[in-house]
């Protein structure tokens, strides 16, 4: 039986954790400018099913980071604090940039989970099985803020190449420390 490379899989876990929280903290932040500055009823309920989701994806990855004895990024703190602050700076500019947050973050892990999912052998099944399932609930998301009004023209083009290159330099830190 082949096995992970317990390096790389502390690494996912690692991340992954800090992924999902920082999900939350984005749609805490949304909700919080949903609630305060933008009511709009039917976006925050959007955004709050979703959350449902992150939280499911987070409580599993604290979880395995107890289980496994992995220690957290350092720079969960800082995260939080970007992620309430994107979640809540996405929102005061409209429902089109609240959603193009969403499908930005999700194209980034998109992408992020398929890597895992080609890495992870079968002495973790269980493992690669729920970021099967994590992925697809991501994707899920992706699809709505579509659905929802995301939109990458014009000067949204260059918001969701500011969020992928955050998000992909979140990853790459949260691997590592």
């Amino acid at each position: 039986m082949k096995k992970t490379n317990p390096k790389k899989l502390e690494e996912f876990i690692r991340v992954d954790h800090a992924g999902e929280r920082g999900a939350i903290k984005i749609y805490e932040g949304q909700l919080l400018a949903l609630k305060t500055l933008c009511k709009d009823s039917n976006l925050q309920k959007t955004i709050e099913e979703m959350k449902i989701h992150e939280k499911e994806h987070c409580d599993f990855f604290e979880k395995e980071i107890k289980k496994r004895n992995i220690e957290p990024t350092k720079f969960l703190p800082l995260w939080d604090l970007i992620g309430v602050g994107l979640g809540f700076g996405s929102t005061i500019f409209g429902e089109k940039t609240a959603m193009l947050c969403t499908a930005s973050v999700e194209e980034v892990i998109d992408t992020h989970y398929q890597n895992q999912i080609d890495q992870l052998c079968s002495d973790e099944k269980d493992l690669k099985e729920k970021i099967i399932k994590f992925r697809s609930d991501e994707l899920y998301h992706k699809d709505i803020a579509y659905e929802k009004g995301a939109t990458k023209d014009g000067i949204y083009g260059i918001l969701d190449k500011i969020i992928k290159t955050g998000s992909k330099i979140a990853i790459n830190i949260s691997e590592k420390i």
